[in-house]
């Protein structure tokens, strides 16, 4: 950074070979109207940056960036140890596993860059792990990011310039990005490079700079909000569903032995029957039941230890817990079985429609526990049945 005639020079690292271009461009400081020439996205000059703003502008260095992968993501110890760290180690999503296998062999064959790769599916099933085992299997270097922080284009540009050829770059809930982030992407994502305009106004110059190839995965619980662009730039598009019990139990037994918590079978194969088809529930119920069977036993778990654990939280056969059930109650207790509008079963239980709609409603849903028709949700009779309770004689719900 420096002054000459009152001009201020400062040069980004990742932009220092295009200095003799920037020389001849000053622009006006957007926040102190002070000339400088700058290569950015925003008219804004060094003196006005924040330590913050300037820093996210400095190479990313590995370390650091392995740092943060693991404090965002891998806060937990445990976590970390219980992921699998390669393909092999994935337990269930065969087809998914075999269509990636193919993938990243052609692509080591051929030396070429994978293609992009898009995730989708409900929290908790994988898309993160999947994520981060392709680099290992790769042997390339990851960087992290979460849609809810690239708020604009400068804060993705740090990634794109920094990204080694053939690595991945991962951005979790990529349906929270911005359009214009989404907008700057598609041509990083096809031409692997970036627009950069410099100035303002009639003076306003655009520099093409050009980037390494380099693999985005993006990862999304919510694929509708992708705008149709975005998502045909996904070479790969994988759905991920639920697991199956067995491959539940085979996760408890595996992320058991890495807890160094002795389990027999059938403890395995209950705490699978009661976390929903979720490998992320399986191992929250896991690390509850060791931690009951510490206190009460000898820390060995035995069917009857994972049961007891489990009712001690209110967990039921099906998965259910206490507010699922309170759900259920409600519809069939204070409005007859349904139907009825989620805004009324919200005020009944003192919750939030959206927190009902969100967090108890999919499984319930899905488990064909409840359905929802044009007049609201209303209970079918595999509830009564798993209630204890005696469905209407005539089949229909009472008006009053």
């Amino acid at each position: 950074m420096r002054r000459e005639d009152d001009v201020l020079f400062f040069v980004l690292p990742a932009a220092r070979r295009l200095l003799p271009a920037l020389v001849s461009l000053p622009a006006a400081c957007a926040a102190c109207r002070r000339l400088f020439c700058y290569s950015g996205h925003v008219n804004v000059c060094p003196l006005s940056l924040t330590e913050d703003a300037l820093l996210a502008r400095e190479p990313i260095i590995q370390a650091q960036a392995a740092d943060e992968v693991s404090r965002r993501f891998d806060d937990d110890p445990e976590d970390r140890a219980l992921r699998p760290q390669r393909m092999r180690d994935m337990v269930g999503q065969r087809d998914v596993c075999a269509r990636l296998a193919i993938a990243l062999d052609a692509a080591q064959k051929r030396r070429e860059t994978l293609g992009h790769i898009l995730f989708d599916g409900p929290p908790g099933l994988g898309k993160t792990t999947f994520a981060t085992v392709i680099p290992r299997d790769l042997g390339v270097t990851l960087q992290i990011a979460s849609g809810a922080a690239l708020m604009a284009p400068k804060d993705v540009v740090p990634y794109l310039t920094n990204a080694e050829e053939g690595s991945v770059v991962f951005i979790d809930e990529i349906h929270r990005l911005p359009k214009a982030v989404e907008e700057f992407l598609y041509p990083a994502m096809e031409d692997f490079r970036i627009d950069i305009t410099l100035g303002e106004g009639v003076n306003a110059r655009t520099i093409n700079m050009p980037l390494k190839p380099f693999t985005l995965i993006g990862a999304t619980t919510r694929t509708g909000m992708l705008s149709a662009p975005l998502r045909d730039r996904f070479q790969l598009r994988e759905h991920l569903d639920f697991y199956t019990v067995e491959e539940l139990a085979e996760i408890v037994r595996r992320s058991a032995a890495k807890l160094r918590a002795e389990i027999d079978d059938a403890a395995a194969t209950e705490i699978a029957i009661r976390s929903r088809g979720t490998p992320r529930l399986a191992n929250n119920r896991l690390r509850w039941v060791r931690d009951y069977a510490t206190s009460k036993a000898d820390g060995r778990i035995n069917h009857k230890l994972a049961q007891a654990a489990l009712a001690m939280q209110e967990i039921d056969q099906r998965g259910l817990d206490s507010q699922d059930r309170k759900y259920l109650e409600t519809i069939i207790r204070m409005f007859h079985g349904g139907p009825v509008g989620v805004e009324a079963i919200a005020h009944t239980m003192n919750a939030a429609a959206d927190t009902l709609e969100d967090e108890v409603e999919p499984f319930l849903l899905r488990a064909g526990l409840v359905v929802r028709t044009p007049r609201g949700r209303k209970a079918t009779a595999e509830t009564y049945e798993h209630l204890g309770l005696v469905p209407p004689a005539d089949g229909q719900s009472r008006l009053f």
